[in-house]
């Protein structure tokens, strides 16, 4: 439904998912579940999903690299077997640590990194201003002031954006050009018709080649041949 490219990379990042879970006995976004448990708690309470759609994140992320960089992050992620122990979790809780990584994915994959965590920075702030908004109070009658009371949020993000949305809270902020999908590359459209050429070709020489083997399997068999026999001496006679 999302593409082959998109696809392909959200399985990947499932494969990461199950290794860390395996590892770990958890399963990453314990925070997100843990947080709707929560919210079921409070009265009056809305629960409210405010990251980008993956589907608009995972096509923009693809579009942003470059083959070759889409070769190389799917290698990393099929060969992912490093050891992870929740010291090692614990560890990337510390703020130095995390900007060091960080820093590593802005060096190795800028472009990655400014869809995954940059654009998503923007999108995870304005939503959270938008639920900040103060709530305006029901009136009795047209002629009543209004009155208004200030929203109580909880927003439960990834340790890694809260640097960006520190930063981009008091800007005046725009989401449509970051909710867009850019329209494939030239390169992007080639690899996927050799793709497809690759795959119907392999089909029909498949297909060709069990053909061609029980046509002459059943030609080589014994009551086959008889009755060949049979209709070329109908003609003779």
């Amino acid at each position: 439904q999302n593409g082959v490219m998109s696809g392909l990379m959200q399985m990947l990042l499932l494969k990461v998912s199950a290794h860390i879970t395996e590892q770990l006995g958890m399963a990453p976004g314990g925070e997100f579940r843990e947080a709707f448990k929560e919210a079921s708690k409070v009265p009056f309470c809305k629960f409210h999903l405010g990251d980008r759609p993956i589907p608009v994140t995972f096509k923009r992320a693809i579009a942003a690299l470059s083959f070759w960089q889409k070769v190389k992050l799917a290698w990393g992620l099929c060969f992912l077997s490093d050891p992870i122990s929740k010291d090692d979790v614990e560890k990337c809780k510390q703020k130095d640590l995390l900007e060091q990584m960080m820093a590593e994915m802005i060096g190795e994959f800028p472009d990655l990194h400014r869809t995954i965590v940059s654009e998503r920075d923007i999108y995870l702030t304005y939503m959270l201003k938008q639920a900040a908004k103060q709530i305006e109070l029901p009136r009795a009658s047209e002629n009543e002031p209004r009155k208004y009371i200030p929203a109580v949020v909880v927003g439960v993000v990834g340790m890694g954006h809260v640097p960006g949305i520190e930063k981009n809270w008091n800007s005046d902020l725009k989401i449509h050009e970051i909710m867009s999908v850019p329209p494939p590359s030239a390169s992007s459209k080639i690899f996927k018709f050799v793709l497809k050429a690759t795959v119907f070709g392999l089909l029909g020489y498949g297909c060709y080649r069990i053909g061609h083997r029980t046509v002459q399997f059943v030609l080589s068999m014994p009551a086959t041949q008889s009755y060949l026999q049979r209709l070329t001496e109908v003609p003779q006679q």
